[in-house]
């Protein structure tokens, strides 16, 4: 997984190469990315990198065949780094039955037969990252050109290779490791800005599958108004993460920092974490590397190997028994 997090830059030049070429034609007027799991992050990191600028909505669908909004003005792009994901699966097979516009991304499995069967476009993408969530790079890259290839959203090839160049993983690796022996025997809640939010349910995912732990997210300011009655009775390790950017509102800053205070009164361990970078998508990059770190060495600390997720595979062998 090292190997994984020091090259995991270079994947985004790589998921644009491999995406260069597809264009699905039409005039579109919505997009739907079908994907489970780490297969799903990149709609997610995709309506966060574009948020002001995006001219079409776009639904990220986590679910077995497609949503009631799919039609045939939709683009739409099914996303499974294995292949065979059965919800993905589902809603790819329902779109080319119905005729839609439909492109995949996928290292191979069913979704490369089917997509090579119905001769539909398909970006297929390398499987050394291992796993789903280490692929993001790849998949997230190759979906943003397939869409900025089919006319649905300005082309930020450009700033994205820049910002891979700028891009430093082991300058977060000293501060990952300290954070994560803070966080040994501790329930990890990460918190960010609702414009940020996906990268506190990415932090959430990574110490749920990498560290083999507990773990659980959320965004302010709709925290203020629910969650965070639930300090009155606080009880547990609660270590509670604030992802913080400069530019975040100044409201949504203020909030960060009473809610700081008030955990800490209350007895809770708080980490406020400044995000930094030129853009949104260095912050983007720059925030998931530290995540990284932090769970891939706080795995160590309790002796897990980071990578594999056993008990995902046993659940998927009962489920097709």
């Amino acid at each position: 997984m090292r190997n994984v997090i020091l090259n995991s830059p270079k994947q985004l030049e790589k998921g644009l190469e491999l995406a260069k070429d597809i264009k699905l034609k039409g005039k579109f007027d919505k997009i739907i990315i079908c994907g489970m799991g780490g297969s799903a992050l990149p709609a997610n990191m995709l309506i966060t990198y574009y948020l002001d600028e995006l001219k079409i909505p776009v639904f990220s669908h986590r679910s077995y065949n497609l949503p009631a909004q799919a039609d045939k003005k939709s683009l739409i792009v099914a996303i499974s780094y294995s292949g065979n994901t059965e919800e993905t699966i589902s809603a790819y097979q329902q779109a080319v039955e119905k005729g839609f516009k439909v492109a995949a991304i996928a290292t191979g499995g069913k979704l490369k037969e089917l997509a090579e069967k119905n001769n539909m476009p398909i970006a297929v993408i390398p499987t050394t990252a291992k796993q789903p969530r280490f692929a993001l790079g790849y998949q997230s890259a190759a979906l943003l050109k397939i869409l900025a290839n089919s006319g649905a959203i300005e082309d930020k090839s450009e700033e994205i290779l820049e910002t891979a160049k700028r891009l430093n993983p082991t300058q977060s690796e000293e501060l990952g490791k300290e954070m994560a022996k803070k966080l040994v025997d501790k329930i990890p809640v990460v918190y960010a800005s609702s414009k940020l939010r996906i990268l506190a349910r990415i932090w959430k995912i990574k110490l749920n599958e990498n560290s083999k732990i507990m773990a659980f997210w959320n965004y302010f300011p709709e925290l203020n108004h629910n969650e965070m009655v639930g300090l009155t009775n606080l009880k547990g390790n609660f270590h509670f993460l604030v992802l913080q950017d400069k530019d975040d509102h100044e409201g949504i800053q203020k909030r960060m920092e009473l809610f700081a205070d008030l955990a800490k009164e209350k007895g809770a361990d708080v980490d406020v974490i400044q995000i930094e970078g030129k853009n949104t998508l260095e912050k983007m990059w720059n925030c998931l590397l530290l995540s990284d770190w932090v769970t891939y060495y706080l795995a160590r600390e309790y002796g897990e190997d980071p990578t594999p997720v056993k008990i995902v595979e046993e659940f998927k062998k009962r489920l097709n028994k």
